[in-house]
């Protein structure tokens, strides 16, 4: 049996909020993201759905939400992606503090990632060692742990940031890694190389819970592409201010089918291909029960707006479009 195509990293991250006007005044105006869609929960019709991200809604940058004013705070533990993290250019951290201070956000003291004491995998045959990082963590107004982190960004990088309210040389670039808190790392983490991931490196944990062991894994993209993983044991709640999914990005149908393939060959059980209108989907929980995406980078978000208009109207899929006026109602 062959093996699936590589994943190149993150797709998207959906999370759960409470109030939708605070997260949208919260995700474009302090972080400054684009709001590139305004929809609907496929399955859940009377729930908006948000997805903020860089100028083109481009794979890799897209932080989504399902606004649940009535559902209570979660907390999060094993079973859960514990933080979702953000690049940022080098030498922009200072900026992002007097903008939280500003904003009235709240945040952590920085931490230092990946620097010395970092036991690097014999195993990783791509010879990749974590860097050192400089990380800022903080919350949304729903108790969501973010992180942002100080990368060199490559000339060549795919993201085009958002622009309108920060400026491009401290903007958002997309995602730069999900931290995952599971009981027993082990079979997530075979999941993981399965899937792409290699591990590239293993350190105490600093600034989430610290002296939890952190291991790195990398996939092969230029954006979202790390995964950590640190053991817990309390278990995590689903509520507001924790993230409902993560989603990998499998670039192409075949990509697709292949990876869903070698995701039951572990034992696991993954949905067929659902059509959500901008991407095709499949669905399963890996095996600590964190729920996981594969999502194709096709057609996209302009599929049904222009460019320019992204997130101008509320885009309803489908059928849903014959049911406007109840919904908008």
């Amino acid at each position: 049996m062959a093996d699936p195509t590589p994943t190149p990293g993150i797709h998207h991250v959906t999370c759960i909020a409470g109030d939708p006007q605070e997260n949208l005044d919260f995700w474009v105006e302090t972080l400054g993201l684009r709001l590139v869609k305004r929809s609907i929960n496929q399955d859940d019709a009377g729930t908006y759905h948000f997805f903020y991200a860089d100028t083109e809604g481009t794979p890799g940058t897209s932080m989504t939400f399902f606004p649940w004013g009535d559902m209570t705070r979660g907390t999060v533990g094993s079973g859960q992606v514990s933080r979702t993290a953000f690049r940022v250019p080098e030498g922009s951290l200072d900026y992002w503090e007097g903008r939280f201070d500003e904003h009235g956000v709240d945040y952590d003291d920085r931490v230092e990632r990946f620097g010395s004491g970092v036991r690097s995998a014999s195993e990783n045959a791509s010879g990749e060692a974590p860097r050192a990082e400089t990380v800022l963590p903080f919350r949304d107004p729903d108790g969501l742990p973010v992180e942002l982190v100080a990368v060199e960004t490559p000339d060549d990088d795919p993201v085009d940031p958002w622009t309108e309210i920060v400026p491009a040389e401290r903007a958002i670039r997309g995602f730069h890694s999900v931290t995952l808190r599971l009981t027993d790392p082990r079979p997530s983490e075979e999941l993981l190389a399965t899937m792409g991931f290699e591990r590239v490196g293993t350190e105490r944990s600093r600034g989430d819970t610290p002296g939890d062991e952190r291991t790195r894994f990398a996939a092969e993209g230029p954006v979202g592409k790390y995964v950590d993983v640190i053991p817990t044991v309390e278990a995590g709640r689903q509520g507001r201010g924790t993230v409902h999914h993560v989603a990998f990005r499998t670039p192409t149908d075949e990509d697709q089918e292949s990876m869903r393939r070698a995701v039951r060959r572990e034992g696991l059980r993954p949905t067929q291909q659902i059509d959500r209108h901008w991407f095709r989907s499949v669905y399963f929980r890996e095996h600590g029960g964190v729920l996981f995406e594969l999502a194709t980078t096709d057609p996209g978000y302009t599929t049904d707006e222009p460019l320019k208009d992204l997130g101008g109207r509320l885009v309803l899929p489908g059928d849903f479009e014959d049911r406007r006026e109840e919904i908008e109602a």
